[in-house]
């Protein structure tokens, strides 16, 4: 059985960073976030069927790699944080993007850290960044997924997931 990980959360909180450098180093998968390669090829102009097109394609992809039967896998978002961008930027949640299966664990990177543009990223504010936050932990407790919270630097951020991992 594969134990799956996820990292969620506001944007430009390493998530991205730790999970494609802690996979390497432990052996393990990791599914990079769909999201952005979306973006990064589709465009930023998202409506709702992108954004169910994301969760579509990241499940994919997740699907794929747990064909391995590897004994972890990483996870670099989910639908969940899709559902997080639906509430942020429409306003609501499909059901759809609340039924995909879940991870084991969901680790949430907290916004405390600088924000960085970069292109394919859209709340930069304190505020933006604070409400995204917020919602993205709200879709955990909705989904009612086990989560631990990830802050501090980056070094204490790297430190507090190898923490979660080991404890699995």
């Amino acid at each position: 059985m594969t134990l799956t990980v996820c990292f969620h959360g506001a944007e430009s909180t390493g998530k991205s960073v730790l999970a494609a450098n802690l996979a390497a180093e432990l052996g393990c998968p990791w599914v990079p976030e769909y999201g952005r390669e979306y973006c990064e090829t589709r465009g930023t102009q998202l409506t709702m069927a992108d954004l169910l097109a994301i969760a579509d394609g990241h499940d994919a992809a997740t699907r794929a790699a747990l064909a391995a039967e590897p004994l972890l896998l990483l996870l670099d978002t989910d639908p969940l944080m899709t559902a997080a961008w639906a509430e942020m930027l429409f306003g609501e949640v499909p059901a759809q993007l609340l039924s995909y299966p879940k991870a084991a664990l969901y680790l949430l990177f907290e916004p405390d850290v600088p924000w960085v543009g970069d292109g394919t990223r859209f709340f930069g504010t304190p505020e933006e960044r604070t409400r995204f936050a917020q919602l993205a932990e709200a879709v955990l407790v909705r989904t009612r997924v086990p989560y631990e919270r990830v802050r501090g630097d980056w070094a204490e951020r790297e430190a507090q997931v190898r923490a979660a991992l080991a404890r699995l």
